[in-house]
């Protein structure tokens, strides 16, 4: 993780390079490369670099729309009971409260767009999950920041 502590008030005006993080923050969180692009309290923009065999479980976001660009690669994704495929151009839209998961189940890496609105407090997470390396531990966390994971074994194929 790079950078001063983040705290989220109106949106800053401002470009964040291709190759940076907003802020410089940039985290690794169980394998997967994030990097702030935009925050403020009303959204929260980060883009995802998503090695071969990675994914992040069924999850619900209880206060929070969540929206993926593809950029690269084709995610694997579970929509609320179904199981789908986005690749580069296609854009997929999680209400909050919608169970959801995606995957890297490809032979190349992913990237995607990921935002969230409201912000919330997914940024404040991913300084807490930087370089985490137990599972449990990020479930646990996740939950203190309004993300929360459904239980293993609760979603057929994830």
């Amino acid at each position: 993780m790079n950078g001063e502590e983040i705290v989220l008030g109106p949106l800053p005006k401002g470009i964040t390079l291709a190759s940076e993080g907003m802020g410089g923050k940039v985290w690794n969180v169980l394998g997967h490369t994030y990097s702030m692009k935009s925050a403020g309290e009303s959204s929260f923009a980060f883009e995802t670099y998503d090695p071969p065999g990675t994914g992040v479980p069924p999850h619900v976001h209880p206060t929070q729309d969540e929206h993926i660009y593809v950029l690269e690669g084709v995610f694997t994704l579970y929509l609320d009971g179904q199981w789908e495929t986005a690749g580069p151009g296609d854009t997929v839209r999680m209400p909050k409260n919608l169970p959801h998961a995606y995957y890297n189940r490809g032979e190349v890496p992913t990237r995607a767009l990921f935002w969230v609105s409201p912000a919330g407090r997914l940024a404040a997470l991913f300084d807490q999950l930087h370089n985490l390396a137990d599972p449990d531990e990020v479930v646990r966390v996740s939950a203190l920041h309004d993300v929360n994971f459904l239980p293993p074994g609760s979603v057929e194929g994830a």
